[in-house]
């Protein structure tokens, strides 16, 4: 069986949506000139609540970016989406970065920096807020976006870790009659 890495890199690449949020450049100065280093910071989505991000760095920017690419993939998470946006308020932290991220009702869009648009995006959030706080250095904020959606809960998810099992309630004036004629029904038996 031979290794065709063309077929499996379309193959994953048909599955995620891929952004390129930034290239930093950097050089080394030797003795017979500079050296360059590229890193690459990558995001990739599938617009459905999975959402990855990887810096690669190398010699040439397309082999940061694949290396990038294949961090990206490891580090896939999932996020929690209802109704097109998060469940709560939360605010992610990540060095001097702290990123505020806020639900927002259908209609709003996506208002945010270039580097939480581009992760809500991919990760199919259609209507957030968001603020960034303190640096706004890209790979920081990029982290602490990331360290905000990992710990995003519904409420599902919350009552099964405190082991409660509520049931919906059921509002309107048919629940209010039901019960008073309940309650109705218990006094007459009672006497």
């Amino acid at each position: 069986m031979t290794f065709n890495r063309r077929n499996d890199r379309e193959r994953e690449t048909s599955e995620f949506e891929e952004k390129m949020l930034f290239v930093n450049r950097t050089s080394k100065t030797y003795q017979g000139g500079r050296r360059f280093r590229f890193a690459a910071l990558v995001i990739l989505g599938d617009r459905n609540g999975r959402v990855g991000m990887g810096i690669g760095k190398a010699k040439e920017v397309p082999v940061a970016i694949e290396k990038a690419k294949a961090i990206a993939r490891k580090n896939m998470i999932t996020v929690p989406v209802e109704n097109g946006t998060i469940p709560h308020d939360i605010v992610g932290e990540n060095s001097t970065s702290r990123v505020l991220l806020k639900p927002a009702g259908p209609g709003t869009g996506v208002i945010a920096g270039t580097v939480p648009r581009s992760i809500a995006e991919l990760a199919g959030i259609t209507n957030m807020l968001s603020k960034e706080l303190g640096s706004r250095n890209k790979v920081n904020v990029a982290y602490a976006v990331f360290d905000g959606l990992k710990n995003l809960r519904t409420a599902k998810q919350v009552r099964a870790m405190r082991g409660i099992d509520v049931q919906p309630r059921v509002a309107g004036p048919a629940a209010n009659s039901a019960t008073t004629e309940a309650g109705a029904a218990q006094a007459g038996g009672a006497q």
